[in-house]
């Protein structure tokens, strides 16, 4: 049956790429209606929750995001040498960083048009047969559903979280052995350059870069960070380590805590904690509509459901139901990408994909930048298609 199956898929899909590729409004209707666009990367660094559908173009944005970091830490690194060699009245050596002698620079993976609109190196259509069946798991029924989709991309979040923690765990483990001690480890240069390591005075609590958040990170307890760990110091939203999960509720109560009595009360609660948990669960509300006189008794109701010794006050325990919505994970984001996927690409909103969708909206899947042309011809490229 499985075979059957397989054989099935293949053939249905060789058949819609035959019937696009041969479909006769391709070079007339559909000339008319569409200018000539250029297909470029969008850079990761527009927001902290973009992720590449294709893994082949998040290894290009990889190594562009990767070229940019060598370039600024090495470049980091150099100034503070070259401030030292100052000092002592040596002259700083203008050298290039270590391995990047014949590396490409980093913006030469700004414009990947060449690589994306060249149909024989990359052709959506085909990259679409080819991934739909890697997507369509849960069950493999020739449809993609919000579970399925929101599973895909949470793969490609968590292999892009790590390798941002991979790279960065090789700044700090100074002696090379795979492991990171609360010595070795330094603050992000804008803590340090706040002056205020071993204080909360720079505009917010910075425990999140103290010895306590170190110490909730490791799980074994044995003084040090491996990767899964460190993994988890970087991105605790996402840990199932639940002392570290302890720690982000204590940093959620220092936070809140106004009047500095260690616990939230429902002053506290109201101002900012209640609205940031409504906004997870229905993510199209629009608060500005609400009074907070209309708001008053569903959020004491919720407030008296989360302070089980019913003292009045919510302490770091009691906040642990709730430390989700307050922190999301990867998992969130990864399902609104779906669902924002899913209503703009399913034609006949049954609430799943089919490939013919899929490859109906090419764009929504590759996360682009579309500029047009300033002349008035049209052109319509097969290759995304």
């Amino acid at each position: 049956m499985g075979k059957l199956s397989i054989i099935i898929y293949i053939t249905v899909a060789l058949l819609l790429l035959f019937l696009i590729s041969h479909s006769p409004d391709n070079s007339t209707h559909r000339n008319t209606h569409r200018r000539h666009r250029r297909l470029k990367l969008r850079s990761n660094f527009t927001t902290d929750h973009h992720v590449s559908f294709d893994p082949l173009v998040a290894d290009i944005e990889r190594k562009r995001e990767d070229k940019l970091w060598e370039k600024t830490h090495f470049f980091n690194h150099n100034n503070n040498n070259n401030n030292n060699n100052n000092n002592n009245n040596v002259e700083p050596e203008d050298d290039d960083a270590p391995g990047m002698e014949g590396q490409p620079e980093w913006e030469d993976f700004i414009d990947a048009e060449d690589y994306l609109n060249d149909e024989h190196k990359f052709n959506i259509t085909h990259r679409l047969v080819l991934l739909f069946p890697n997507i369509d798991i849960d069950p493999a029924d020739g449809f993609v559903t919000e579970h399925e989709l929101t599973e895909w991309n949470l793969g490609q979040s968590q292999k892009e979280v790590l390798h941002r923690s991979q790279r960065e765990m090789e700044l700090h483990d100074k002696n090379r052995d795979g492991l990171v001690s609360f010595q070795e480890y330094q603050p992000p240069s804008w803590v340090r350059d706040s002056g205020n390591v071993d204080n909360s005075s720079f505009g917010y609590d910075m425990g999140w870069w103290k010895e306590e958040h170190f110490k909730a990170s490791d799980a074994d307890g044995d003084g040090f960070l491996n990767i899964t760990e460190f993994n988890d110091f970087q991105h605790p939203a996402d840990t199932k380590n639940p002392k570290l999960l302890r720690w982000l509720c204590k940093e959620e109560v220092r936070e809140r805590d106004t009047d500095r009595d260690g616990k939230i009360n429902f002053k506290e609660f109201f101002h900012g904690l209640f609205d940031l948990v409504r906004n997870y669960d229905e993510e199209s509300h629009n608060s500005s509509h609400e009074s907070s006189d209309s708001l008053d008794s569903p959020a004491r109701k919720f407030f008296a459901q989360l302070d089980k010794d019913g003292d009045g006050y919510l302490s770091d325990v009691e906040l642990l139901p709730i430390i989700g919505k307050l922190h999301p994970s990867e998992r969130y984001y990864a399902k609104q990408q779906a669902d924002y996927i899913i209503s703009q690409a399913d034609t006949d909103k049954d609430g799943r994909l089919s490939l013919a969708e899929m490859i109906d909206s090419p764009y929504v899947f590759y996360s682009a930048i579309f500029n047009e042309d300033e002349d008035e011809d049209y052109e319509y490229h097969d290759e995304f298609r």
